[in-house]
């Protein structure tokens, strides 16, 4: 039994060895493993800025295509669910922005060629305002809003 420990520790010891001589070594670079994060969308201040930022323009269509299903009445606007989903055709990526929050951007969703274009989460809302759903396809840029009123501010409030 203790043997069996021991023989898992030194296994262990040695692959953080090896991991940490080959970062050391530049043979590992953990940046260039991580994914873009588009920085300055996600701290613009304005939804037009943070759109141009994210998606190359803020040129959007309103679509039936885009479907948003968020609660009328947030009772705590820390843990405010909203949900998206598209029909349209090629969807790419689905962001999803807060009006009325000092960085509108909450989250942006890179979708795979064979993915379902469906995000399901929870965000958080500063005051009463617009969620907006935003579904980035090969056709263009389409958006979905629904205003949820806030009763208890979730940044702050």
């Amino acid at each position: 039994m203790i043997d069996a420990k021991r023989r898992t520790l030194l296994k262990g010891s040695l692959g953080v060895s090896a991991i940490g001589v080959a970062v050391s070594a530049g043979l590992l670079m953990p940046g260039a493993v991580l994914a873009n994060w588009p920085k300055a969308a996600f701290e613009a201040t304005d939804t037009d800025a943070a759109l141009s930022e994210l998606l190359g323009s803020d040129a959007i269509k309103n679509s039936d295509l885009v479907k948003i299903k968020a609660p009328d009445i947030a009772e705590n606007g820390a843990v405010v669910p909203v949900t998206v989903e598209s029909d349209a055709p090629g969807a790419q990526s689905i962001s999803i922005i807060a009006a009325g929050n000092n960085t509108p951007l909450i989250a942006s969703f890179d979708l795979g060629a064979d993915a379902v274009p469906f995000v399901s989460t929870r965000i958080k809302m500063a005051e009463t305002a617009d969620v907006i759903a935003v579904v980035r396809t090969e056709d263009g840029i389409l958006r979905a809003a629904q205003e949820v009123k806030v009763t208890i501010g979730g940044c702050g409030g």
